[in-house]
């Protein structure tokens, strides 16, 4: 049976929406309703195998090359932010997508909507900023398109970007390769873009200015399958954060998962905030970093990789995949006791990509 076929016929008798009729801000937030509307409304749509397996990218043979395509559309708010805007943000985001797949860039396409009355200044400097990100992942913008739309109606800029890339030799990674025993690493510490947006959009005056981790995980991602090229699943963990990404591993490949609170990368800044705002770092996004699931044999070989890289010196082994029940990830606490993370409904912190 085919990825896609199995995964209509667990769908041939869904349950309804939890919210049937119209489009909620739950359905794009990275969770449990996000995963609803892909699941019941866009795969059984589209029809395919390929996109049934829910990686960040799409790897297709052309010839003798496996390339891989992936797109993404960005509406952050506000469009600048400690650490970034939104052009590099949407290079950055893309870049990183195709590097999941175990890809590196070859070009982007970039399409832009922009509202009437939409600051030509503020355009042209996130259009430098996009490309400046292109020029640091050695990649160029080879097509595009805009739109206008009228004043009111497109809070100023949205951006959607893709790319093409191709597959390096040797590596196969993907979302169903965990299997128990391998180690759980993250590349830094997690939450930093989250939390920075939306102290700049709320107007939040922190004590220690947080900035975005925004980067693109090219490098880093170079580095460790130049040692560890059997590495099995690489995943960033945007929106719906660290323990969303979790969780679609785990149900993904049908096994548990066992992570040290203690072990996860937090910046004290980032969870003071969160702690002050009644947020979980675990559940806010990260832009610049990525988990990645290695055999336990190769996990110190992998932690020195990344490590040996300026963007990964904070890189840390946070866990391992177990023989639990399939999809449940367990957060071994603090204190010792065990508490499961599972998908929020929608998200913390809605527009933070």
């Amino acid at each position: 049976m085919s990825p896609l076929d199995a995964l209509v016929a667990g769908l041939a008798c869904p349950l309804p929406f939890e919210d049937e009729a119209v489009v909620q801000m739950a359905h794009g937030g990275g969770g449990r309703k996000m995963a609803q509307l892909i699941e019941r409304v866009f795969l059984p749509a589209f029809g395919s195998d390929t996109l049934a397996q829910l990686g960040d990218g799409a790897v297709v043979t052309v010839g003798s090359e496996r390339l891989a395509f992936t797109t993404d559309t960005f509406v952050v708010q506000p469009p600048f932010f400690p650490g970034g805007d939104i052009g590099s943000l949407a290079v950055h985001g893309t870049a990183n997508d195709l590097a999941m797949c175990g890809a590196e860039p070859l070009g982007f396409s970039v399409g832009l909507v922009l509202e009437e009355g939409f600051a030509l200044a503020d355009l042209r400097r996130i259009v430098a900023s996009m490309a400046a990100a292109c020029t640091r992942v050695g990649a160029p913008v080879v097509t595009g398109d805009t739109k206008v739309v009228d004043r009111g109606k497109g809070d100023g800029i949205y951006i959607n970007t893709s790319a093409i890339g191709r597959v390096r030799a040797g590596v196969t990674v993907g979302p169903d390769r965990a299997a128990p025993g391998d180690a759980i690493l993250v590349s830094g510490p997690v939450g930093d873009h989250g939390i920075a947006v939306m102290a700049a959009r709320a107007g939040i005056a922190l004590e220690t200015e947080l900035c975005s981790d925004s980067a693109p995980v090219t490098f880093l991602v170079r580095a460790l399958l130049d040692a560890v090229p059997e590495t099995k699943t690489l995943r960033d963990p945007t929106r719906g954060g660290l323990a969303t990404a979790l969780c679609e591993l785990a149900a993904a490949a049908h096994v548990g998962m066992c992570i040290e609170e203690t072990a996860v990368p937090v910046r004290p800044e980032v969870r003071g905030a969160c702690e002050l705002l009644g947020f979980d770092p675990l559940y806010v996004a990260c832009e610049g970093r990525f988990l990645a699931i290695v055999p336990s044999a190769a996990a110190a070989r992998a932690l020195a990789a990344l490590r040996a890289v300026p963007d990964g010196t904070q890189a840390q082994c946070i866990g391992e995949v177990t023989n639990g029940a399939a999809g449940r990830v367990l957060l071994r606490t603090r204190i010792g006791s065990h508490r499961r993370l599972e998908r929020l409904s929608g998200e913390q912190l809605p527009r933070i990509c």
